[in-house]
């Protein structure tokens, strides 16, 4: 009997393990090989070529005359930044003198112009003038275009300033390659103004920002870029050849991601090679809240979907292998909505019978997956910022946001499928409702979802 009953047991506990092992880790396995496939091994294999690509710096031929360039800042209540813009431009290292500077003036309702009276007085050296357009900043940039005289037509936002050698080095990238015809710069959150954030909460938001923003662009877009394929020109800080913007349709006052449809017509429409300048830097002012970045992130979302729609015809899911734009899709979007769905399901399943225990080491692998890939990008952030002491002293002292920046990255994820989920309903806009009143909403919406339960249970 105790030799039975030994068996049993050990029968027992084989069977035990093999369900734990193969069908709840198995079916977790299976799961955690999405991100596996979708993003680490990309990941890894883009990072070793950006590594091997900018170990030895390349450097540029100076021009021996340097040509007039036309910068277009679109203004629009830009009263408390506009001044410190245009000293950026003023205290850059390309010569004033052929720089011409157009303020597009889109029906400002602030003291605006009074800055740019000051800016005359107190920058003469400067060849600046303001224009009034219609309201929106794409027909602002439509208007500015016309007037400028500039070999190159560089935009830059007016609430951001500019790294010192930010044009030059913008301007030697064109001169040295003949068929660039657009470049994006670097986006940066200024870190002065995440060291001066009072709340701690705050500033472990900006400073997850602040890493995003450095793993995006001197990481992702420098990867785009090899094969022709970067996806969205910054709106903040982009560049053109002004006769190949001309052959464009200009900016489309009929979406809120003109940057990103004018990408696509650069690059698909004309056939034209568009890149990044990494050591080109704009700096931005960082998030002021969660609601800010809520906004923020749907309102790219909405923007990017409608140039995608626009462009829906080259969308065929034969051509996942030779399009980038539906592998793109397909990675970035579709694949949005599974890692979603299983983070909620996963509540649900601990009532189907599956182990706490199970669920928590599936998402620590996770976990440490995402960490080893952001790990590989804070390496070739570190390798492109060479050039830049401060930055990269306050990047490298930032290594701990690792840690965090998957749940910050997870929240944006939130934020983005609510930004296709509301695109389907309302009209876009370039503000939309604030987080703090999409949660009131819900909450009400969830109260009477109750109450009406409960009449149909009487």
């Amino acid at each position: 009997m105790g030799t039975a009953s030994s068996k049993e047991r050990k029968n027992i506990e084989v069977s035990y393990w093999l369900d734990l092992t193969f069908f709840k880790m198995g079916f977790w396995i299976t799961w955690a090989l999405i991100p596996v496939v979708v993003e680490v091994l990309p990941a890894f294999f883009s990072s070793i070529w950006l590594i091997v690509q900018h170990w030895h710096p390349v450097k540029l031929k100076v021009p021996e005359k340097l040509p007039v360039i036309s910068l277009i800042i679109p203004v629009y209540n830009s009263e408390a930044t506009l001044y410190d813009c245009i000293r950026s431009v003023n205290d850059s290292s390309y010569p004033s003198n052929l720089v011409q500077i157009i303020l597009a003036d889109n029906q400002s309702t602030d003291n605006s112009f009074a800055v740019y009276e000051r800016a005359q007085n107190e920058f003469p050296n400067l060849n600046l003038r303001l224009i009034r357009t219609e309201q929106g900043k794409a027909k602002a940039l439509n208007s500015a275009i016309y007037s400028s005289i500039g070999t190159y037509i560089i935009n830059i936002d007016s609430d951001g300033v500019l790294e010192k050698n930010a044009l030059m080095n913008m301007v030697l990238r064109f001169e040295n390659d003949s068929k660039l015809a657009a470049l994006t710069g670097t986006i940066l959150p200024q870190k002065e103004l995440i060291r001066s954030s009072k709340k701690r909460s705050l500033r472990l938001l900006q400073r997850n920002e602040y890493f995003e923003y450095a793993q995006a662009f001197l990481s992702g877009r420098i990867i785009e870029s090899r094969s022709n394929r970067l996806f969205t020109m910054s709106g903040a800080f982009s560049a053109f050849r002004k006769n190949d913007l001309l052959q464009t349709f200009l900016y489309n006052t009929g979406t809120i991601g003109e940057d990103t449809d004018m990408t696509f017509q650069m690059r698909d429409r004309l056939k034209s090679k568009v890149a990044i300048c990494s050591d080109a830097i704009f700096y931005i002012e960082p998030i002021d809240s969660l609601d800010d970045l809520y906004i923020q992130r749907q309102r790219w979302q909405t923007g990017e979907l409608e140039v995608v729609d626009k462009n829906e015809s080259d969308l065929k899911l034969k051509s996942f292998f030779r399009s980038f734009l539906v592998r793109r899709m397909m990675l970035d979007h579709t694949f949005l909505f599974p890692k979603l769905i299983w983070s909620a399901a996963s509540i649900v399943l601990l009532f189907l019978g599956y182990s706490w225990v199970i669920l928590l080491m599936s998402y620590l692998l996770i976990y440490f997956l995402y960490i080893g890939v952001s790990l590989l990008n804070y390496i070739c952030v570190l390798l492109l910022l060479r050039g830049f002491t401060e930055e990269r002293a306050f990047f490298r002292a930032s290594w701990w946001v690792v840690f965090t920046l998957p749940f910050y990255n997870f929240i944006c994820s939130w934020f983005r499928l609510i930004g296709t989920l509301n695109s389907m309903t309302r009209r876009s806009s370039w503000n939309t409702i604030r987080f703090k009143q999409e949660i009131v909403k819900l909450y009400r919406q969830f109260l009477e979802d109750i109450k009406t339960i409960k009449n149909k249970w009487r």
